[in-house]
């Protein structure tokens, strides 16, 4: 893994997480992780995997809570970071109540 640019994740936090502060951002990166790979332009999401690299984006994927990914960037990292084979994508994550 590459090093990590602090100064690339607090810009990127206030683009992807306008609502919270960097510091509040910065303290669940697993969340900004999942909302710049779900809505992330790709040049945002191509530094972002090359500075955390394919391990911690599995991660990130694999441990999602319901609603942070929609059915195409859930689909596309799942091919892309060899999770899943075409046509065999887990389904989304759901909330479940009780």
């Amino acid at each position: 893994m590459a090093e990590i640019d602090i100064a690339f994740l607090g810009d990127i936090s206030r683009k992807y997480i306008w609502w919270k502060t960097t510091d509040e951002t910065l303290a669940q990166p697993d969340r900004l992780i999942a909302q710049v790979m779900n809505i992330g332009d790709y040049s945002d999401m191509h530094k972002m995997a090359q500075q955390l690299g394919d391990d911690t984006l599995r991660r990130v994927l694999t441990h999602a809570q319901a609603g942070q990914f929609g059915a195409r960037s859930w689909a596309y990292w799942h091919y892309r970071l060899g999770i899943a084979q075409v046509g065999q994508v887990p389904a989304l994550p759901v909330r479940s109540f009780g």
